[in-house]
């Protein structure tokens, strides 16, 4: 009786303020069955699991929650809440325990991530507008120069009446300009009517990992009114990136940000491109029948799109290497495992953690033998790619840009960086 009074007694703030802000994240009805930790790759770090983690918030633990670097590991991929039988959302939970850490004290590099993307107006690596548009011509004019099939090519920067807006990642112009090239090239080949925004331009969106509403508001909102009032591109393509892609697609949702543009991944576009035939690739090229298997980007499929943008992504990858040479994870589609890469953990300190994270998803890779990964998200490309080197593994990471356009025959000397030696 004593431990029920006591129990009774508990405060359990943190509870009472995730409930109100979330009414329908269900916390009370958590049957401690275990589904949420056995599927969850971040069990164990930390000595903590989902269910654990649960447990402590309504026992009113606040300050063990408070306190622990787990919520900075846990990746926010969803998995433990589509399986659990009474839709408890943990990664809701883990979101606002996040935000209530002081700011000061949130891991610095997704904090400098986020600071650097508002100041520069442009992204997450502090490139600025300007930077970006001298970068964009310059290596446009390179390949005009040197890639005579492309002496028409043309790769724009806050071009108005554009039909098509696609933004970047900011590894491409900051640290590996050459990787644009290959979407160039594609776009250039369907005939394209494409801009690049001018602000806000970087993909990627630290201020939503750093559990910081009105940074990731404000990032969001000034590239839609950039779209809408300057622009007047009639499509928001995300390229090959899930976390930027769900930052744009969730924050329409979250800060009722209104729009008058579609918004599209560009692995629906590959589709639809090849389809229509506008992208006349095939397998011919893959003699050897090197075997290709392809990541599932959470924040692409499981926490947006769904299975049908995995059914895209495999119908690109099967036409690309042929369907023989195509095997596939398992599981796979919305019911993946996360790399560990997402919820900003390549920019947090806990390498150690992340790569236990990650031994989960290098361990489906080797089982496929495949000798590539084809990855449309620049923050699951970067992880598969950390985990192969630290684990030892045999594989190439790649982007679905570079077989596309290997397929074509138009991938040019720069621009096989990811390709393995049989390929490159």
């Amino acid at each position: 009786m004593s431990q029920l009074f006591e129990f009774s007694e508990l405060k359990c703030e943190l509870k009472k303020e995730v409930m109100e802000l979330v009414p329908d994240s269900n916390l009370n009805l958590c049957l401690t069955c275990g589904t949420c930790t056995s599927g969850c790759p971040a069990t164990g770090q930390f000595d903590l699991d989902p269910r654990k983690f649960l447990r402590m918030v309504l026992l009113g633990l606040d300050e063990e929650v408070m306190s622990t670097p787990w919520v900075w590991v846990c990746t926010l991929c969803y998995r433990c809440y589509r399986a659990c039988p009474m839709k408890v959302d943990i990664p809701q939970l883990v979101y606002n325990v996040r935000a209530r850490w002081p700011r000061e004290e949130r891991p610095k590099g997704i904090r400098l991530s986020c600071d650097y993307h508002i100041s520069s107006n442009g992204s997450a690596m502090g490139a600025k507008p300007e930077d970006f548009k001298f970068t964009v011509e310059d290596v446009a004019e390179e390949v005009r120069e040197n890639q005579p099939a492309f002496k028409d090519l043309q790769a724009y920067v806050g071009r108005k009446g554009a039909e098509l807006c696609l933004n970047e990642n900011s590894r491409g112009p900051v640290t590996e300009p050459d990787e644009m090239v290959p979407l160039w090239k594609i776009l250039h080949t369907v005939g394209a009517d494409w801009t690049y925004p001018a602000f806000m331009w970087g993909g990627e969106n630290y201020c939503m990992f750093l559990a910081d509403d009105k940074n990731w508001e404000h990032i969001v909102r000034t590239l839609v009114e950039h779209i809408d009032n300057d622009l007047g591109s009639k499509v928001l393509i995300n390229t090959e990136c899930g976390h930027s892609f769900y930052s744009i697609w969730a924050g329409l949702q979250r800060f009722n940000i209104p729009h008058k543009f579609e918004f599209k991944s560009i692995v629906e576009y590959y589709a639809q491109w090849i389809r229509e035939g506008k992208l006349k690739v095939n397998s011919d090229w893959n003699v050897d029948n090197i075997k290709f298997t392809t990541q599932d980007p959470c924040m692409l499929v499981r926490k947006s799109l769904g299975d049908p943008i995995a059914e895209d992504l495999r119908f690109v990858m099967k036409t690309l290497v042929g369907e023989e040479n195509f095997v596939d994870m398992y599981p796979n589609k919305s019911n993946n495992y996360c790399c560990g890469g997402g919820g900003g953990a390549l920019q947090a300190p806990y390498n150690e953690q992340r790569r236990a994270f990650g031994k989960i998803k290098f361990n489906q890779i080797m089982a496929t033998g495949a000798q590539y990964v084809a990855v449309p998200c620049h923050n699951c490309h970067a992880q598969i790619e950390d985990i192969c080197e630290f684990y030892g593994g045999h594989y190439h990471t790649i982007h679905l840009w570079t077989l596309i356009c290997l397929s074509l025959g138009m991938l040019g000397e720069n621009e096989r960086t990811y390709l393995g030696p049989d390929l490159a």
